[in-house]
C-alpha cells in the first residue's frame, strides 16, 4: 500500500507517528550519514553542559504534561 503526503496527513496521529518512528528508524539505519562539523560542535556544547550540572532535565512524563496543556 502506498501513501501520498495528503494521505498520511488524514490520519489520525497515532497511525502518522508510527509512520514517523518507521521513517526515522531507516534512517538511523543508514551507516553512511556522518555528522557535520557543527552539529558535532552543539553536540559535544550540550554534553558539556550536562556534565557541569547545568542543563534541566526532564522526565518523559513532564514532557507528555507540557505536550498535553
Amino acid at each position: 500500500m502506498e501513501l501520498s503526503i495528503k494521505d498520511i496527513l488524514k490520519l489520525d496521529i497515532k497511525e502518522r507517528l508510527s509512520i514517523a518512528e518507521a521513517i526515522w528508524d531507516s534512517v538511523a539505519l543508514e551507516t553512511d550519514i556522518s555528522l557535520t562539523t557543527a552539529q558535532k560542535e552543539e553536540i559535544n556544547r550540550r554534553l558539556e553542559l550536562f556534565e557541569r550540572g547545568e542543563t534541566k532535565l526532564y522526565t518523559l512524563q513532564e514532557i507528555k504534561n507540557e505536550l498535553t496543556m
